[in-house]
């Protein structure tokens, strides 16, 4: 014993830290993260600091920086009792870069925060390799980010993660309600199904119904588990093609609080918009979770992004380029609505959804 009484030899690691785990979960990332590498990302990865070249921002005439921060909520909590773990990093950057990319902002560069109970590296490095993925297809870097271990706070198995994403626009191409008239036309974007809000409610709709993960659900046409892990779509770099190409005005990325609450974000308070829901079928697990869960269809879309994920608000004559575009790059989109005069910035669903 020592003079304080406490065990001799004690260590970090005895006490729940495994400092040479963390660094093995480096080396494992290291070519994932390699992969997102843009031309002004600078040094290599293990720094104190991300570091991206700025200047690529001498080539814009007043360049506005964009930022978002978010995590994925208790998605989390599904990907762990599955073990699947190499697809939840797309739910976090789509969170991020799409919540930058409504103002017409190109995500730049990524950082992540992934908090564990315990560093299993192979573990660390799968998460990684989503974010990383994730990152590729919104063509941002992944420039830094940090592995805690926190024992006694999370348990062994049970981790939480978080980022923050870093993008530029040029002040002039701003994209927003100052765009937005009366006349403009709706063009939303399929979602990928339940993305990453809404899973506390539809976590204890499932759990109070005693359906577990692994029930096969013939609507579905797969398990529980796996239609909930369905990765979000990545809007980022489809958004850019139509801000680059046709007359968009605003975007809307459709998180917590539904299409309709997002969609008056974006809104100035001399118009509203009209949503259709006859303009399309949402996926089968909105309908499961209400009927499963007795949930009201007002308080599913209030939760719920319904099936779409984004909405493009767009001059009337650059529909039909707008719906095209999406389409060939693999996004299903429609038109679903209108910009109208008056109705002080509010957005309203209308009509039945279709069959």
């Amino acid at each position: 014993m020592t003079s304080s009484g406490a065990p001799s030899g004690t260590t970090y690691a005895s006490a729940g830290v495994d400092v040479e785990a963390g660094d093995r979960a480096v080396e494992l990332m290291k070519e994932w993260v390699a992969r997102t590498r843009r031309p002004e990302t600078f040094g290599e990865l293990g720094g104190f600091a991300g570091l991206f070249d700025a200047s690529v921002l001498r080539t814009y005439t007043r360049p506005l920086l964009a930022t978002s921060t978010d995590g994925v909520g208790t998605k989390v909590v599904v990907a762990q009792r599955m073990g699947v773990h190499h697809t939840i990093g797309f739910d976090l950057v789509g969170m991020v870069v799409d919540d930058i990319v409504v103002c017409g902002a190109e995500p730049l560069f990524m950082t992540d925060y992934i908090a564990c109970g315990r560093v299993v590296p192979e573990r660390i490095a799968s998460i990684v390799q989503g974010i990383a993925q994730a990152c590729v297809a919104a063509g941002c870097s992944l420039s830094g980010g940090e592995t805690a271990e926190h024992p006694g706070l999370l348990g062994p198995d049970e981790y939480d993660i978080a980022g923050a994403v870093t993008g530029v626009v040029e002040a002039d191409r701003l994209l927003g309600a100052h765009r937005v008239r009366a006349g403009d036309v709706l063009v939303a974007m399929a979602s990928s199904g339940l993305h990453s809000n809404g899973y506390s409610l539809v976590r204890h709709v499932l759990e109070r119904a005693g359906w577990a993960l692994d029930r096969h659900v013939a609507d579905l046409g797969r398990t529980v588990g796996e239609e909930l892990l369905e990765p979000t779509r990545v809007y980022a770099l489809d958004c850019l093609d139509l801000a680059n190409n046709v007359e968009v005005h605003a975007l809307s990325h459709v998180t917590g609080g539904g299409l309709a609450a997002n969609l008056a974000r974006v809104l100035p308070p001399e118009v509203s918009a009209r949503v259709e829901r006859s303009t399309w079928t949402p996926a089968p697990i909105f309908r499961l979770v209400g009927e499963v869960g007795g949930v009201a269809q007002d308080e599913l879309e209030r939760t719920l992004n319904m099936g779409v994920g984004m909405v493009a608000v767009v001059a009337a004559d650059a529909v039909d380029d707008t719906v095209r575009r999406l389409n060939d790059r693999g996004v299903p989109a429609w038109v679903a609505g209108e910009v109208i005069a008056g109705g002080a910035g509010a957005a309203e669903l209308q009509g039945s959804y279709a069959a």
